[in-house]
């Protein structure tokens, strides 16, 4: 054979699938048959390669996701916290944001309140009725309200009016580039935007845990009068038989952390969406849920410390 059939005759051979120029059962240049040239029996493709099978899932993987985007969100505030201290606070972002926050949460919050009051007492008073304390109904609604309903309130409608507004901000300026266009630009998107939000919702937030306490006490006052027939006198008179002025600062100090996570966990989520508007939405949504977990985790905890290390009083 001559040296150009030597070449025709090698490259038949290597194409395994389909052989060109060469003469087979399917005719001249045609696919080549079940069997191959030297006659024996191909495998499907299918038979030959080996099936990858997806890896187990790791049990442990989840949950260091989300320990490292928790230590993300931290290290994004206190960022904003250090170039704070370096470059100064946006007063003016810093009162529009305060406004937008007071404007948004303060009606819903005593909406929420009032009604929050009075089925706190209309549990507890019915059981005071049962053993005829009703005239401690007072003391009991201090520490409810003011201890636990005032601070997780306040929390969830910030998360929920105000840092939804604030990712979905946030998002729409990355989403846009206008983040990218700051940081072109040399200005700090963190100390500018970020700070300001994370200032707002913790001041807001302290405000706030007030105006909630005074309408969930008001709700109780209400359905105590008027259903377990008790004088407001009797209902004030026991206002400090079991409440403490150290109630009144731990109640202060949970509004404010809490308010400051909402604000942390909303500007990372708008900061780092990605994907167009829905994953702003999605970020949004995230944020708010996120925030909902991690407020009621650090108050489990705030209340632990305060029990282990506060004296409590006592009839």
């Amino acid at each position: 054979m001559s040296e150009g059939g030597e070449v025709a005759e090698g490259v038949g051979t290597l194409q395994g699938d389909s052989v060109t120029g060469v003469s087979g059962p399917g005719g001249p240049g045609g696919a080549a048959g079940p069997e191959s040239m030297d006659g024996r029996e191909e495998l499907p493709r299918s038979a030959v390669l080996p099936r990858h099978r997806s890896p187990a899932p790791n049990p442990l993987a989840g949950l260091v996701r989300t320990v490292a985007e928790l230590g993300a969100m931290v290290a994004t505030a206190l960022e904003s916290l250090r170039l704070g201290l370096r470059h100064g606070v946006p007063v003016g972002e810093l009162i529009d944001q305060c406004w937008f926050l007071v404007r948004v949460t303060t009606l819903p919050l005593i909406l929420v309140s009032i009604p929050f009051g009075m089925v706190i007492a209309l549990e507890v008073g019915s059981l005071l009725q049962q053993i005829g304390a009703q005239s401690q109904l007072g003391a009991a609604m201090v520490l409810a309200v003011v201890r636990e309903q005032a601070p997780v309130a306040t929390a969830l409608l910030i998360a929920g009016a105000g840092g939804s507004a604030m990712c979905a901000d946030l998002g729409s300026r990355r989403i846009r580039d206008e983040i990218s266009a700051m940081e072109v630009m040399g200005v700090q998107p963190l100390q500018r935007l970020v700070l300001p939000r994370l200032l707002a919702a913790t001041i807001v937030a302290v405000l706030l845990d007030s105006v909630v306490s005074v309408a969930g006490i008001a709700g109780g006052l209400y359905f105590g009068t008027h259903s377990l027939h008790i004088s407001a006198s009797a209902f004030f008179a026991t206002f400090g038989e079991l409440s403490q002025l150290a109630d009144v600062w731990v109640a202060l100090f949970k509004a404010g952390v809490f308010g400051f996570i909402a604000a942390m966990v909303a500007c990372y989520k708008g900061m780092s969406c990605k994907g167009g508007p829905k994953g702003v939405g999605d970020a949004v949504n995230q944020a708010v849920v996120a925030t909902f977990i991690l407020a009621f985790f650090v108050n489990f905890v705030l209340t632990i410390v305060y029990f282990k290390f506060v004296p409590q009083k006592g009839l």
